[in-house]
């Protein structure tokens, strides 16, 4: 057994330097990440408008997207828990990078097609490696909060891509979605060159017997805390009694994990249906039912705004109602908000209904892609699960452009909110019945052999040295 101990000694830690640090490299990555993604409900609809694609083309695109985001999270599962946090990172951000300025280039759709599928498989790299990474630095009693900030980041990318096409696209239609292309794909390039010097998870480290390097970054990042704090560190908690969890694959097939992985897939499917089968479609809805591009771009910025109200909203409540409360409550409201949604016709009042209803939403991204997953796992096999579960999201979507085509055709948006409510009421039920509570819990307290976590722990005061964060 390793002498490390890694979890216990990052949980007792202050939020240090070190730790903003690592945090602003992977959020940097993460917002450029949600900007990209939602990129896609700017670009179809110009694309549609200036005849460069028709609507069965733009649902390849789109599906493209999530083909590739399906295969890359996949993929930076099996080569995160094999060669590193930090390696995976950066290889998913230059592919990605690399794509985007490609996609810009595209001479056809065909080609913009094939550079998105590429792109995606940046994208889905990224959204699973990033939360994993801040997870495991960031101590138990303030993860929820500090992943909710994470998500929060991720989610302005909505607004930002709209904010930015407000400006770009309608002015130049034929030319300003390439510009977006180029302005994502260099940024990206830049923030690779910036992280070349992430720290790796030393509680990785510790998983594949790298003792002496997870050692020496331990010891460095304790000095950096005493320093700051001028006083000693708290105490080092225990290690949790018993061997550690299996690195071998066959371990998520069976208790507890397998429910995880079962739990973990249906909320991922169902949020990336709700998600990708509404939120990226507004400006395209709104362009279909008549009005002006900048007008549909102007109304779903408004809308957008919710993205990182919802996601903030999740980080001041996840450590302290928790993780399954938090998912019930905003499904609730957004099932509330989705059945009022397709009657309201007021203009003034449309897009702050709309924005009623992305925060809710939002909310529950954040919740279940930043902060609940990757908790659920432990560090031996966490990418793998992560990936898995997130492989079945972004798989579910690939036909969704589809689904939501023919709803809108036959049935409007209220068909299309109408199985967004279905869908929400299903989440709601799966999760509370057979989720796990892992708020303000060491992750080797969750995911050690046998745990079974369903309610919040007791508040424990911090030690007299804990610095107030």
């Amino acid at each position: 057994m390793s002498s490390v101990n890694a979890g216990a000694r990052l949980d007792r830690l202050p939020i240090s330097r070190f730790h903003r640090r690592i945090f602003a490299l992977v959020g940097i990555g993460m917002f450029l990440d949600g900007f990209d993604i939602y990129l896609a409900s700017t670009v179809i609809g110009t694309v549609l408008k200036t005849g460069f694609a028709t609507m069965e083309q733009t649902a390849l695109f789109i599906s493209a997207t999530f083909v590739g985001m399906m295969l890359g999270s996949l993929g930076a599962g099996f080569l995160g828990d094999r060669y590193g946090r930090s390696f995976t990172y950066q290889l998913n951000l230059l592919i990605f990078g690399v794509a985007s300025i490609a996609a810009g280039f595209s001479v056809n759709i065909t080609m913009l097609i094939v550079m998105r599928f590429l792109m995606g498989l940046g994208l889905g790299a990224e959204n699973v490696v990033g939360y994993t990474a801040v997870t495991e630095f960031i101590p138990a009693r303030l993860r929820g909060r500090w992943l909710g900030i994470l998500a929060m980041i991720f989610s302005a990318g909505l607004p930002a891509a709209i904010l930015l096409s407000t400006y770009l696209i309608p002015s130049h239609p034929s030319q300003g979605w390439r510009t977006m292309f180029f302005i994502g794909g260099g940024a990206a390039l830049l923030v690779w060159w910036m992280r070349k010097t992430l720290t790796e998870s030393p509680r990785w480290l510790e998983s594949v017997g790298r003792d002496a390097e997870a050692e020496a970054i331990l010891s460095d990042v304790e000095e950096e805390c005493r320093r700051g704090l001028q006083a000693e560190l708290a105490p080092i908690a225990e290690r949790p009694p018993g061997p550690r969890p299996s690195n071998q694959f066959s371990a998520l097939l069976k208790a507890p994990y397998l429910g995880r992985v079962v739990v973990g897939s249906i909320v991922l499917v169902i949020i990336n249906a709700v998600v990708h089968g509404f939120v990226i479609w507004l400006p395209t809805f709104f362009i279909l039912q008549g009005m002006t591009m900048t007008d549909a771009f102007r109304f779903a910025l408004v809308m957008s705004l919710g993205a990182p109200l919802g996601a903030g909203i999740a980080a001041i409540v996840a450590d302290t109602i928790g993780r399954k409360a938090t998912v019930a409550i905003a499904c609730v409201i957004a099932m509330g908000v989705a059945y009022i949604y397709p009657d309201v016709r007021d203009p003034m009042l449309l897009p702050f209904v709309g924005l009623g209803l992305t925060a809710p939403i939002f909310a529950l991204m954040a919740m279940l892609f930043g902060i609940y997953i990757p908790e659920l796992f432990p560090t031996e096999l966490r990418l793998r699960a992560a990936g898995i579960c997130n492989m079945f999201g972004r798989g579910t979507t690939i036909a969704t452009p589809f689904v939501v085509i023919y709803l809108f055709d036959t049935q409007g948006v209220a068909g299309v909110t109408m199985v967004m409510e279905g869908l929400l009421a299903i989440l709601a039920l799966v999760l509370v019945i057979f989720g796990v509570e892992p708020a303000r819990r060491s992750l080797e307290e969750i995911t050690g052999p046998g745990a079974i976590v369903t309610a919040l722990p007791r508040r424990v005061r911090p030690s007299r040295v804990a610095p107030r964060e």
